[in-house]
């Protein structure tokens, strides 16, 4: 009797199926890419706002730092880059857990999600990433934690440094745009959450096609990973 393989599968709103553990790039939409990232939650869930951040406006807020921070524009591949960081922890089921416990996850976890990049990184072409540029988004990324750590879960400025190891200084401004009704840097529900992220990837995938499509076009994305 052969002995069955094992097996993790995740189904998406639309009906797909991911196999965690042999992870197919063609295995989900963009609507079920946003749609997992928008429940899946910063800080453990906790907010001192009536709904949790979202790892979707978390990657919204990151690329629009990077886009502020950038010394020229960003390419579409650029772009995509960054807001697909976190795309794995909607794949892998929602879970985003906290940076202390990452170490403690084991092997086990860090393979599953080493696959799940991967599949990620050939389902968009995203550019590798240089030294120099990734560098750059950890800087925004850090950037957007330490904002989120004052604005959204609450913690006090002093406690930044001393508790958690922040030392950059928060943004007192929201990168985003501020929805009607709402306050700058609170979280958005998860039906907004996953339009405006959804919308952005589609763009930046038009965006990008356009290019390449283009007389005399020179993919510099590849440029730069040649680097």
């Amino acid at each position: 009797m052969n002995k069955q393989l094992p097996r993790a599968w995740i189904m998406f709103r639309s009906g797909n199926r991911l196999n965690l553990l042999d992870p197919a790039p063609n295995a989900w939409t963009e609507t079920d890419l946003a749609t997992g990232l928008s429940r899946t939650y910063r800080w453990g869930g906790h907010s001192c706002w009536d709904l949790p951040l979202s790892v979707a406006q978390h990657s919204l807020t990151v690329l629009a730092i990077r886009q502020q921070l950038a010394p020229s524009p960003l390419s579409p591949g650029e772009a995509l880059r960054e807001l697909l960081h976190d795309a794995t922890e909607a794949l892998i089921g929602g879970f985003d857990p906290i940076t202390p416990l990452k170490p403690h996850l084991g092997e086990g976890y860090a393979e599953v999600n080493r696959r799940l990049q991967a599949a990620v990184n050939l389902r968009y072409d995203l550019p590798p990433w240089t030294v120099a540029i990734h560098r750059q988004h950890k800087h925004a990324d850090r950037l957007a934690a330490a904002s989120e750590a004052l604005h959204v879960v609450g913690w006090r400025k002093p406690a930044l440094r001393r508790d958690l190891g922040i030392t950059l200084k928060p943004l007192d401004e929201d990168p985003l745009n501020v929805q009607p009704g709402m306050a700058p840097w609170e979280p958005w529900p998860a039906h907004l959450a996953a339009e405006r992220f959804e919308e952005t990837l589609r763009g930046l995938i038009r965006a990008r096609q356009e290019i390449s499509t283009s007389p005399g076009h020179i993919d510099y994305d590849q440029v730069e990973a040649a680097e």
